[in-house]
């Protein structure tokens, strides 16, 4: 799967589950570790680990399955690391505190289409 594609699936995975402040770089040419970084927010645990799983659904449905989750029940931050794809989901307190976005200031921002 070509990585604009994974992007598209992700973004509307985080948009089905209602992700707040969804950002998207382009780091292609920047970074070696992936083509794209995102960030979203969620506004409880809940929301936090049911955006995570509408990502892991839509690989599935997909039958994209090289992916791995970083963070447990208890985690305020999920990395969901998609090879190409690097999807962070935060609590607001843990987005504001780590501010990984000024880390891809370099890249170009990509333009996320609101339904």
């Amino acid at each position: 799967m070509k990585s604009e594609e994974l992007l598209d699936l992700v973004l509307n995975a985080i948009s089905e589950r209602h992700g707040e402040d969804t950002e998207a770089y382009d780091m292609r040419g920047i970074s070696i570790l992936a083509d794209y970084f995102v960030a979203t927010s969620a506004t409880s645990s809940r929301q936090l680990h049911a955006i995570a799983n509408s990502i892991i659904e839509a690989c599935h449905e997909a039958n994209f399955y090289d992916y791995r989750v970083e963070g447990n029940h208890d985690s305020e931050w999920l990395l969901v690391d998609l090879g190409d794809v690097v999807v962070n989901i935060f609590s607001e307190d843990a987005r504001a505190f780590y501010n990984l976005e000024k880390l891809w200031a370099d890249g170009k921002r990509v333009e996320i289409e609101e339904d």
